[in-house]
């Protein structure tokens, strides 16, 4: 560590001499840098940043590896290393781009549940088709991304998803839902679409199992003789029943004249 100077002279720092035992022989000629062994130049990317194969780190990138890595382990297989990893960086540098796995978890959130449907039209009228579209979309993201709907409960609400309540909101007032009623039909909505993708994504039966049953139902059908005779448990039309029950929910919405 260099002393302060304290006058015009006085305290300058000494040169330190090489003893002669440790200065090169005068004959010898300097070795030349061989091409792997050369410096980079200087202002070089190389320089700055060492040779990169990967593109450069950015948060569109960070969202993308999260869903990826959500869809392939789940929410307990996000890992902030796991991440890095599966982008070639140090775990150390995605947090120049996000402040904390929380704020990983909230960005993946609202990335898979955009809506992408298209564009609204002011003249339109067919407020019920306007509101399928809607919620058969939401559904199918959730579908494709099955954490996402364990997720939402617990997550803040980011753009995306506010957007989609927003057009939702806004269609079943168009359709005359009074202000009164709005919040109401929005979480009878939300809670229907949640609960039937919960439901698909877990209730996960063979045919065989579902004929098992069907027949030990049968069997008992003096004591369920409704659910025996309508073959619930042979049910396997997701689809159909998540219309159906949409429309009745939408029946129950719709202005009375």
């Amino acid at each position: 560590m260099a002393a302060k100077p304290s006058g015009p002279q006085g305290d300058r720092p000494r040169r330190l001499r090489a003893s002669p035992q440790s200065a090169p022989p005068q004959s010898a000629p300097p070795q030349s840098a061989s091409p792997e062994s050369a410096p980079p130049e200087s202002g070089s990317s190389e320089s700055l940043e060492g040779p990169r194969t990967e593109p450069s780190l950015s948060l569109d990138r960070i969202v993308a590896a999260a869903v990826e890595l959500l869809d392939t382990r789940g929410v307990d297989g996000l890992k902030m290393r796991q991440l890095a990893d599966r982008l070639g960086a140090g775990a150390m540098s995605l947090y120049w781009h996000v402040e904390n796995k929380e704020m990983v978890f909230d960005l993946a959130l609202d990335s898979v549940l955009a809506y992408r449907g298209p564009p609204q039209k002011a003249e339109s009228r067919d407020w019920r088709g306007e509101v399928f579209h809607m919620l058969e979309d939401w559904r199918a993201s959730m579908l494709r991304h099955p954490w996402s709907a364990s997720l939402l409960p617990r997550r803040a609400l980011g753009p995306n998803i506010l957007s989609r309540l927003e057009l939702l909101s806004n269609t079943l007032s168009r359709a005359g839902v009074a202000d009164a009623d709005l919040n109401a039909a929005i979480w009878s909505l939300w809670n229907y679409v949640i609960g039937a993708t919960v439901t698909r994504a877990s209730f996960v039966l063979s045919d065989e199992d579902r004929s098992v049953a069907q027949q030990r139902l049968t069997g008992l059908g003096e004591h369920y003789p409704t659910i025996e005779r309508s073959r619930l448990l042979l049910d396997d039309d997701w689809d159909g029943a998540f219309r159906k029950g949409l429309d009745f929910l939408l029946d129950g919405l719709a202005p009375r004249s």
